[in-house]
């Protein structure tokens, strides 16, 4: 078969730009049989079947039901028909490096980090011996597969988080020993409510709580944001909201996935804001991928909100202590009528009275561990912080722009993410194409497509890694970006 040689709108659009165009999220189908010789290489022959019973398990269980059994134990029907199939050179470009390389021209991209498929649920395994060996040898593959095209693919690093230590020890093979640049963490842990697991062990697994590792986390999980840090690496998740909450049809796929990675995106990225976590990190970049960017844009709009009614000083409004208990009484006995006769002397006993005079003045400042005093900390600890990967076709994307809308004139950091290897994108070639149609459209400018792929991919990448294009196509365009940046910080420290 002859690979289509002939140039794509999406080459053509790229070819007038006077800028790179990072794919912040493209995604790799892994080769499983060369995943099970890794498998073995980690853990024997026992880590290979202990895999393929956990898969056998996750994947083909729900197909092992009847309608009726589905619909007594509940199962969530989850993706099925995941990747492309009419087009073979597609989905063949998806699993080998060499052909993606060698295709990038045509899709108009210049540089790709390249996440998971198979491996995205792995650090969610339950068993810790699996687990942990499946990640070592997800990313052992992950770095021998990709590396003599470094120069234009980058893949992540999977990082397990059920403790921070395991975290660490996952963090520092990937970047010590593999020399991978990018992670992609675990988004949460599913963790069984202990008194629960106490008194009715067999519901404890349907039972449970989400650990987000900020706020009440059952470990402090500072210790592996600090080794981030020290080894110069952005962490990024992109897990799945698919099974909790109202996610959880046993018929409809598409109702669970519809807004699944928002979902896990705003839960976890909520507990890192509320637990103060881009306050003691300010220069640590968190990146939310696939979700789009509109959770955000209502998830920022909402903290403003919220701490505006509800910060220490606003409480007052809502103090029982400030009631002027007789002139409620008088109120109600001048205008109540036959609604309140004979009641008013229940009227302290009653419970919306008696709930408000047990609260905890050690507990009134939830933003306590944010430390906001205005507005203007809420959009430093969030929009400096977070990153939200966005799918080339979503209209929403305009949304992180739009500066009339976004409390104090914001712009949310968004990623361009192909997503390639999925059933969304049915033809890769067709990836930058639709995203210029937001520009074309005029709903997005070019400054904001600049941002879009490339301003805000060098951001979050580089952010603490100067050197993680070094080597790459697109070196000496981000170097001047860096360089700007420089510039533009020590203006703003001078003044």
């Amino acid at each position: 078969m002859a690979i289509n040689t002939q140039a794509s709108k999406s080459a053509e659009i790229r070819a007038r730009l006077n800028h790179p165009i990072i794919d912040s999220d493209g995604h790799m189908i892994e080769f499983e049989p060369a995943i099970l010789d890794y498998l073995n290489q980690v853990g024997g022959k026992s880590l290979v079947q202990n895999f393929q019973s956990w898969a056998n398990e996750n994947l083909f269980s729900w197909y092992r039901l009847s309608p009726e059994e589905r619909q007594d134990k509940r199962p969530t029907r989850s993706t099925w028909w995941g990747v492309p199939t009419k087009n073979t050179l597609d989905r063949a470009t998806a699993s080998i490096p060499r052909l993606l390389y060698e295709r990038l021209d045509e899709f108009g991209l210049d540089f790709a980090v390249i996440y998971p498929t198979f491996g995205l649920p792995v650090p969610h395994i339950e068993d810790d011996e699996l687990r942990r060996g499946t990640c070592r040898a997800f990313n052992n593959y992950y770095c021998d597969t990709y590396r003599e095209y470094s120069d234009r693919l980058s893949p992540a690093a999977i990082i397990p988080m059920n403790t921070p230590q395991e975290a660490i020890d996952e963090l520092e093979h990937a970047v010590n020993e593999l020399g991978l640049k990018a992670i992609v963490c675990a988004g949460y842990v599913r963790r069984p409510i202990p008194a629960i697991a106490r008194e009715y062990p067999g519901a404890a697994r349907q039972a449970f709580w989400l650990d987000t590792f900020g706020l009440d986390s059952a470990y402090d999980y500072d210790q592996f944001w600090a080794k981030c840090e020290e080894l110069k690496v952005a962490p990024s998740f992109h897990s799945s909201g698919m099974g909790w909450g109202s996610r959880t049809s046993p018929t409809n796929y598409i109702y669970n996935h519809i807004g699944m990675f928002g979902a896990a995106g705003e839960a976890l990225c909520k507990s890192l804001f509320m637990g103060g976590v881009t306050r003691r990190f300010p220069g640590l970049k968190f990146g939310f991928l696939e979700g789009g960017v509109g959770w955000a844009c209502s998830l920022y709009a909402d903290l403003v909100g919220h701490w505006e009614k509800r910060n220490l000083q606003s409480l007052e409004n809502l103090n029982p202590a400030n009631l002027d208990q007789k002139l409620l009484r008088e109120l109600y006995h001048r205008y109540g009528g036959k609604m309140v006769e004979g009641k008013l002397d229940q009227l302290e006993e009653s419970n919306a009275v008696l709930i408000s005079r047990r609260e905890d003045p050690a507990m009134l400042d939830e933003f306590a561990a944010c430390q906001i005093e205005r507005v203007e900390d809420i959009r430093r600890l969030f929009v400096s912080s977070f990153y939200f990967g966005c799918e080339a076709d979503d209209p929403l994307n305009a949304w992180a722009f739009d500066t009339k809308i976004n409390p104090s004139g914001a712009r949310l950091k968004v990623l361009f993410g192909s997503d390639i290897g999925h059933w969304d994108v049915p033809d890769i070639a067709e990836v930058v194409e639709e995203t210029y149609e937001l520009v074309e459209r005029e709903i997005i400018t070019e400054e904001d497509l600049r941002d879009f792929v490339f301003t805000n991919p060098v951001s979050f990448y580089a952010s603490l890694n100067s050197e993680f294009f070094k080597g790459t196509v697109v070196e000496q365009e981000v170097e001047k970006i860096l360089v700007q940046k420089k510039e533009a910080g020590n203006r703003s420290t001078a003044s």
